[in-house]
C-alpha cells in the first residue's frame, strides 16, 4: 500500500500521479504498486514540486509496518523516536 499526500503542487503533477494511483481527496493518492514504481514516482514528485511539499507513506517490514518520507515544504515534520517515525508540528507552526 502506498499513500502520497501533496500540498501546493502543480495540477500537472496530480494528473501524472492519477495514472498510477487513485485520488480519493484532493492531493491524496492511494494505491498498491511495486517498489520500483513507487521509487520512480517519488523521484518525479520531488523534481516537480515547485515550492510545494509531499509526504510518502508505504508498507514495509518493520515494527510500525510502514515508513514515511517527506520532501519540500510541509507544515509537519517526521520525528524519529527510538526507531518509530512520528509526525511533529514545529512550535513556530503551532502558534
Amino acid at each position: 500500500m502506498v499513500v502520497i499526500i501533496l500540498e501546493k503542487v502543480p495540477t500537472s503533477l496530480r494528473g501524472e500521479l492519477s495514472r498510477w494511483l487513485i485520488e480519493p481527496h484532493t492531493g491524496v493518492f492511494v494505491g498498491h504498486i511495486s517498489a520500483m514504481v513507487r521509487e520512480r514516482l517519488w523521484i518525479k514528485v520531488c523534481s516537480k514540486l515547485k515550492g510545494g511539499g509531499a509526504l510518502l507513506i508505504y508498507s514495509t517490514n518493520n515494527e510500525q509496518r510502514y515508513k514515511m518520507q517527506m520532501f519540500g515544504y510541509t507544515k509537519r515534520e517526521i520525528a524519529d523516536f527510538d526507531g518509530l517515525q512520528l509526525i511533529r508540528i514545529p512550535e513556530k507552526e503551532a502558534t
